[in-house]
């Protein structure tokens, strides 16, 4: 009787130590939607830094170069490590109710304001895009979407002074479902728009009443009007990019090309890339001379120095090592007056 008593108890112990264990699995199994996905391109502003500084976001030029990412960071870090999770649940597709003006870029400041900082209103590194485009959605854990609409700011609407609400947007695309590829792609038309705008998506994923809000900044045309103040005349015309400079010997060199990517009365955007030679560069430098006397205002994705009409552009840590033939890019805003003639550059590398 004793051994059986000794063995019935020994088995009621191990069921309670398997049931507490299987206890501790179930409350530490994450929840059904522990991965997700969000808008590659054009990126929504919470993939886009993290993919410019996921690595490197300790990187103090962060602030000069990437303010609002920075700002972004140093509210929650986890807004940009936790990209992938800008999502609703249960708003039974009456999306306007559920996300309020002003916060369309944080759905709504879900997740307990994690991605608040979303929302912040100024100049966001936009993506220079062609009017016409393909907008990818990449979904890492394939939930599939019933739907994506797909909206786009109004012309006369200025995301780096004004912030996001349902009336400044256009929907202009409501596609169809998708399987659970994981990748969702669809041709977007901008129609004639120019200068900056938001490409703002809702991803209605297919595994639960889940949708997701995603904010991507972007640069439609190469010379376009001002959201703020549309011309009562219209733009000059862009003279054409810059030729690349010749590379100098030695480290493969580079080169470096300027492209004006939006142009209103007094102010303008422009993107230079920097392409690597035949060979691998550790680092690059461009500098140019403004031949009328513009000047920059902001920037993002190099250190820029200016005395006088002289301007020197050096690479962030994450930008300055290219592979051979390799290219990236930076981008600023300025000013002009008079004529805003594009400037001669010289690439030199390290």
């Amino acid at each position: 009787m004793k051994v059986s008593r000794t063995a019935r108890r020994l088995v009621l112990g191990a069921v309670a130590v398997l049931v507490a264990g299987f206890a501790m699995v179930v409350v530490n199994q994450p929840g059904p939607a522990s991965a997700h996905g969000s808008v590659t391109n054009p990126p929504s502003r919470n993939y886009g830094c993290w993919e410019r500084w996921g690595d490197d976001h300790l990187n103090p030029n962060m602030a000069q170069t990437d303010p609002m990412c920075a700002q972004a960071w140093q509210a929650n870090p986890n807004t940009m490590w936790n990209w992938n999770g800008l999502y609703r649940e249960n708003v039974g597709g009456n999306h306007q109710a559920a996300v309020p003006d002003g916060q369309l870029c944080s759905g709504g400041r879900t997740q307990n304001g994690l991605y608040a900082s979303l929302d912040a209103v100024g100049a966001w590194v936009a993506k220079p895009m062609p009017n016409n485009f393909t907008l990818t959605l990449t979904d890492g854990a394939r939930h599939g979407a019933d739907y994506m609409l797909i909206y786009i700011t109004k012309q006369g609407f200025n995301p780096a002074t004004q912030p996001l609400t349902w009336g400044n947007l256009d929907l202009v695309l409501r596609t169809g479902s998708y399987p659970t590829t994981g990748l969702y792609e669809t041709q977007v038309n901008a129609g004639s728009r120019t200068g900056r705008h938001v490409v703002y998506t809702i991803w209605q994923a297919s595994h639960l009443d889940q949708p997701y809000y995603l904010c991507s900044d972007v640069t439609f045309g190469g010379g376009g009007t001002d959201p703020t103040t549309p011309p009562t005349t219209p733009p000059p015309t862009v003279p054409p990019t810059t030729p690349p400079t010749t590379p100098p010997a030695g480290n493969g060199g580079c080169t470096a090309t300027y492209a004006r990517t939006s142009e209103w009365t007094g102010g303008f955007g422009a993107q230079v890339t920097v392409r690597a030679g035949n060979a691998a560069i550790s680092g690059w430098t461009v500098r140019w001379t403004w031949p009328n006397g513009q000047s920059i205002t902001s920037s993002w994705n190099a250190t820029i120095s200016s005395s006088g009409s002289s301007v020197t552009a050096a690479n962030v840590s994450h930008n300055g090592a290219l592979s051979a033939n390799a290219s990236t890019s930076f981008g600023f805003n300025g000013s002009w007056n008079g004529t805003n003639t594009a400037p001669t550059l010289t690439c030199t590398s390290r």
